[in-house]
């Protein structure tokens, strides 16, 4: 073999063994992190180690008969390689930038284009030796002119595109410089073919194409830094972002929202203003998801939340404060414009909403109080506005406005007081439970207990249906008592039935967990129905942390040294949640489900959640995450190495009945 194919299969060998090397250096990194766009370039910079080594071994096998079926192969072999090294290098920019995988169709017709233009370029002419010029044209000609103007418009893309990294930038200038060389060798081969400079020419452009192919590999790297780093970006945005706002529906969240009330309320005074004080709720909201699913409901919500904050009256202050409620401020002077305000969100919410091909009609209750005129704190405010929407609601009148007193108000909390304690007594609030998968065995895990009230004229009620009164009454203490009883029993119930026990996470609320005879409690529970502690897990949330964290983290070491497990409930919702992660002792993490939502979908919510799940581990404690109800998430989450999950695609919240027969088959 002369030296000079000696040379050029060195060269070409050489690239081989670097675009392989980059190749699997992708091929990990999508592994780890799952963009779509590194997965095309995986494919090009592999289609580029094949087009090189076929190169390779033509100048290896120099000596082989033009037109054999060796030389025929080979040639074939390099046209597909260097085809789809152009196609997927294209996707690949394409998905970067437009943050999205390829519609499988074009991905089809592109490996149909490069097949056809592979075999057309090499098999007319590829067992005729007499034929050199026009081989050349076909194989070398208008590959380099479909490059070069291929280069150029993806130039042209970028350029539009606006591509915030740096790295863009970069890769534009390179399609242009790398679109002009194609170019310019396939109208220059085309006149020029047979002169002596032409083939000293082909000589160079082999150098010239090592730093072209090592330039891209480069600008691949620089552009995967970049893009992780605006996605770090968003990623700690979005999370300074969900400080302030509610994240399902991007309006203020309770705190803030108490927090620009309470500056709404200093500019109006100053000014001699006054304002009105709205709180609305949506009735028949449990029906909507019942009905149409969790995710129909989330998006009516962010739809009225659109509403309300895009609304003519220019409101001051708009947010979600929990489930279905809502708080909406305006400023005021006359009497009727209270009353055009009203109506107008009546009919905002009364406006369908046609949600993935659903037309949901739906109605709202309205409380509101005035300011000055009854209460000059936001605090109070927001409690009046409630005390007239409990009522709108419980009269089922459309608009309540507050009137010192409320005497109806307070004989309904009379008479739910009584009806809630005879409940206790008479054991009708019953438990549900909601399995937990363990995702690194593939089984089930714990359950959440979650509360029932089986009325006896109403029926089976759901949580939202009374935990408000409950609330309001101040007798959480005596449900959490209650429902922690009824666990103990079930617990030793399933071992004296079926031996086996289950463990059971039961959400524990801030005054009972502050009580100073909570841990006494727990321990003659424990030994009254002869239960091991690691079956009885306690969740928290972090407003429960809040209040005293002193005293929280004393209780929780108390539980864990009597082998009880303590979980942060709703993680990510509350308060400089990853500052008390670091602090408290806990066991688990539950993830709160606005971030599974959008978790497969959405690269920052990724990056949120695999973040938590990985300080959460290098901190040792375990995560679970709530809310999962499709296969792509609970994949995902067992990719990112997420422990648990629980969610509707696990199993909903089910009776006790249908929960032993769930575990028995486990």
């Amino acid at each position: 073999m002369a030296v000079r194919e000696f040379a050029h299969s060195l060269i070409y060998s050489t690239e081989t063994l670097i675009f392989s090397i980059l190749a699997l250096l992708l091929l990990a990194y999508y592994r780890g992190f799952g963009r779509t766009y590194v997965k095309y370039w995986l494919f090009s910079l592999t289609a580029l180690a094949v087009n090189q080594l076929s190169l390779a071994l033509e100048s290896t096998l120099s000596q082989q008969n033009i037109g054999s079926l060796i030389d025929t192969s080979l040639a074939l072999i390099r046209q597909i390689s260097q085809y789809f090294h152009f196609l997927f290098l294209m996707l690949g920019i394409y998905s970067a930038t437009k943050k999205a995988p390829i519609n499988p169709r074009v991905l089809i017709i592109g490996v149909l284009v490069v097949i056809t233009l592979s075999c057309i370029a090499v098999l007319p002419y590829g067992f005729d030796s007499a034929n050199v010029f026009n081989r050349f044209y076909l194989r070398e000609s208008l590959a380099a002119f479909i490059f070069g103007c291929g280069f150029i418009v993806a130039a042209c893309y970028l350029y539009s595109s606006d591509v915030e990294h740096f790295s863009g930038k970069i890769l534009l200038v390179y399609c242009v410089l790398v679109g002009i060389r194609y170019l310019a060798f396939s109208f220059t081969s085309i006149i020029s073919l047979t002169e002596d400079w032409f083939r000293h020419l082909t000589e160079w452009l082999i150098y010239v194409d090592l730093g072209i192919h090592t330039t891209l590999g480069f600008i691949i790297l620089i552009w995967m830094q970049g893009a992780e780093r605006n996605i770090a970006d968003t990623a700690i945005n979005r999370a300074k972002y969900l400080d302030e706002h509610d994240a399902l529906t991007g309006a203020l969240n309770r705190e803030q929202v108490l927090e620009k009330l309470t500056h709404e309320m200093q500019t109006a005074g100053e000014n001699g203003d006054k304002l009105c004080v709205y709180l609305l709720d949506l009735k028949r909201f449990k029906f909507v998801n019942d009905t149409y699913g969790l995710k129909v409901g989330d998006l009516i919500l962010g739809e009225t939340a659109r509403r309300l904050t895009q609304s003519l009256l220019q409101p001051k202050v708009v947010g979600r404060l929990s489930g279905d409620s809502f708080m909406y401020v305006i400023n005021y002077s006359t009497e009727r414009q209270q009353l055009t305000a009203e109506e107008h969100l009546h009919a905002l919410i009364a406006h369908p909403y046609q949600i993935e091909q659903h037309e949901v009609h739906l109605q709202c209750s309205i409380g509101y109080c005035e300011f000055p005129t009854d209460a000059d704190n936001a605090d109070e405010l927001l409690q009046k506005s409630n005390l007239a929407l409990f009522q709108a609601e419980s009269l089922n009148i459309r608009t309540v406005k507050y009137e010192s007193g409320m005497q109806s108000h307070g004989r309904h909390l009379m008479a739910m007081e009584k009806e809630i304690r005879q409940a206790i007594a008479n054991e009708e609030l019953i438990l549900h439970f909601q399995p937990q998968l363990n995702l690194k065995q593939n089984r089930l895990e714990a359950a959440e207990v979650l509360v029932r009230w089986q009325h006896p004229e109403k029926g089976l009620l759901a949580p939202g249906q009374f935990f408000a009164d409950i609330e309001a009454l101040n007798l959480f203490s005596e449900l959490d008592n209650y429902v922690l009883e009824k666990t103990c029993q079930t617990i030793e119930k399933w071992y004296k039935k079926y031996n086996r026990r289950v463990p059971l996470a039961i959400n524990i609320t801030a005054d009972e967990f502050q009580n100073s005879n909570f841990i006494r409690n727990i321990q003659t529970l424990l030994k009254k129905y002869a239960i091991p502690p690691i079956y009885l897990e306690l969740e928290i949330t972090e407003n429960v942390v809040i209040t005293d964290i002193e005293l929280v983290m004393k209780t929780i070491i108390e539980l864990q040294n009597m082998g009880i497990k303590v979980s942060i409930d709703d993680f990510g919702t509350g308060y400089s949640s990853l500052a008390y992660l670091r602090r408290l002792p806990i066991d688990k993490i539950k993830i709160d489900r606005s971030f599974i939502q959008e978790v497969a979908s959405n690269d920052s919510d990724l990056t949120i959640v695999k973040t938590m799940i990985e300080l959460s581990h290098g901190l040792g404690k375990r995560v679970l995450a709530e809310g999962v109800e499709t296969k792509e998430q609970l994949q995902l989450l067992r990719n990112i190495g997420c422990d648990a999950v629980q969610g509707y695609f696990i199993s909903k919240p089910i009776s006790e009945e249908a929960f032993t027969k769930y575990f028995r088959r486990k």
